[in-house]
């Protein structure tokens, strides 16, 4: 009895491998077939050893894939994540796996599978900025001319009170553009707690309004100081640029013709591109821009890697970039990689593989 029942299921087993290989066939893939996959590097998704074999967190899953549907592959390294799209939308390569970012534009001579990384932008800085740059920053910034804008529209209008209630009682406000000039220059004095005594107010409503403002004067100096020394202080800590909104005030720079370029003409934001990452990079190190935008992931790769002495990523990220498989359109083999995705990014091994290249787990 026991050995009949290991015989069904024997052919039990045998008659499902058969029915997925008819089904396979039926959708166009030869299960002989020696699949030309493309890749480009882009660690730590894609790495090629010394030995010119591949590995990284994309790879690995290919691999994962492939070993469970018995697909045949061979990896071919392309020069640019364009020449790899270009070449897979041309049928010259039956898939294509690296860190290739899913856009719209992409999609429109391209399939994807499902994403199997979910991930952001983010922003590279330089590790230590000179004291003197944080203030020069913070004295050259918008909000800095915005406050003092603000001091002097209140030291005008409080001079311009003073002159109306003066101009006819005392001398030194009297007439006209004479006047109103001495009332605004006695109002900014006022401002600062510097010789307001001299030539102040001599009627009771003028005295009042005086009074008020002098009062008013140093709390608005007190904000005024605080607010200063508090972004100096951040600039200090953080460095001049920790969101994405600080890169409007600083020069940027990003691989041209990439996602991230796009994102930036969409927000009308002025950048440099750079032929690849490790040019951004060196270029930030040296201080020709102040902030480098790519992928989260392989920014954080690359400083660990090769610039951990002069820059670091920003603890932020901006923006939403999904990693998937690449195919031609109408690709047999989507339906069977879609659900293998799926399955391995479900799975225990793929948060290990996650953390032991990243330092932390994540999934789409």
């Amino acid at each position: 009895m026991i050995l009949s029942l290991r015989s069904v299921l024997m052919y039990f087993l045998l008659a499902m491998l058969a029915l997925g290989g008819s089904a396979l066939r039926a959708q166009g893939i030869a299960l002989d077939k020696e699949l030309v996959v493309a890749t480009k590097e882009a660690p730590p998704f894609a790495m090629k050893q010394p030995d010119g074999n591949w590995g990284g967190i994309s790879i690995e899953l290919w691999k994962r894939i492939a070993d469970r549907a018995h697909l045949k592959f061979r990896l071919v390294e392309t020069e640019s994540v364009q020449d790899l799209l270009d070449g897979v939308a041309k049928g010259a390569f039956d898939a294509g796996v690296a860190a290739v970012t899913v856009t719209a534009a992409r999609a429109r001579n391209v399939d994807f599978t499902q994403p199997f990384y979910n991930t952001g932008l983010g922003i590279a800085v330089p590790l230590n900025e000179s004291p003197w740059v944080s203030i020069g920053r913070a004295l050259l910034s918008f909000g800095f001319f915005q406050a003092v804008g603000l001091l002097l529209c209140l030291a005008m209008a409080v001079g311009f009170l003073i002159w109306l209630l003066e101009r006819r009682n005392t001398e030194h406000f009297g007439g006209g553009a004479k006047g109103l000039g001495s009332s605004f220059w006695w109002s900014t004095i006022a401002m600062t707690q510097a010789g307001a005594a001299a030539n102040a107010p001599a009627t009771l409503p003028g005295r009042i309004v005086a009074t008020g403002w002098m009062i008013a004067s140093v709390i608005a100096i007190a904000v005024f100081t605080a607010g200063i020394t508090s972004t100096l202080t951040r600039r200090e800590l953080q460095g001049a640029v920790h969101s994405f909104n600080d890169l409007r005030s600083v020069r940027v720079g990003a691989v041209a013709n990439s996602p991230t370029s796009d994102y930036f003409t969409r927000q009308q934001l002025s950048f440099r591109g750079f032929p690849d990452a490790q040019s951004g990079l060196s270029a930030l190190s040296r201080g020709q821009i102040d902030a480098f935008v790519h992928d989260k992931p392989l920014l954080a790769w690359i400083v660990r890697n090769d610039f951990s002495g002069s820059l670091r990523v920003v603890d932020t990220s901006f923006s939403s970039e999904r990693y998937a498989i690449v195919l031609p359109k109408g690709s047999a083999l989507r339906p069977m990689l879609d659900l293998a995705v799926l399955d391995q990014i479900e799975s225990d091994r793929w948060q290990q593989t996650l953390f032991l290249a990243l330092g932390n787990a994540r999934s789409p």
